[in-house]
């Protein structure tokens, strides 16, 4: 039955396990998803609050390695100043 179950905020086994053990003991936070945004939102949570960063780092190798294929994506967006910016670092500007 497990493996049938596509989107679900939490899943309770058993006839042994109700709800309100999610709610108070077992550690899930009862704040579920709704209405059906589990099939893309999760319970509510600790990471919940956090907020994420991205680090990006290239070395200039790495950037003339890839770099034609992101002025190429840049320039089909119509974005000639994010390709602009990639060509002036290979180029050592």
């Amino acid at each position: 039955l497990l493996t049938k179950i596509e989107n679900a905020g939490a899943i309770f086994l058993g006839g042994n396990t109700p709800e309100s053990v999610g709610d108070y003991i077992a550690g899930p936070n009862h704040v579920l998803p709704t209405m059906g945004t589990a099939r893309y939102s999760s319970a509510l949570g600790v990471e919940t609050f956090l907020k994420r960063s991205s680090i990006i780092s290239y070395s200039r190798n790495a950037l003339r390695e890839h770099g034609e294929h992101v002025v190429r994506l840049a320039r089909a967006e119509g974005l000639e100043a994010h390709a602009q910016a990639v060509i002036k670092r290979i180029k050592g500007r």
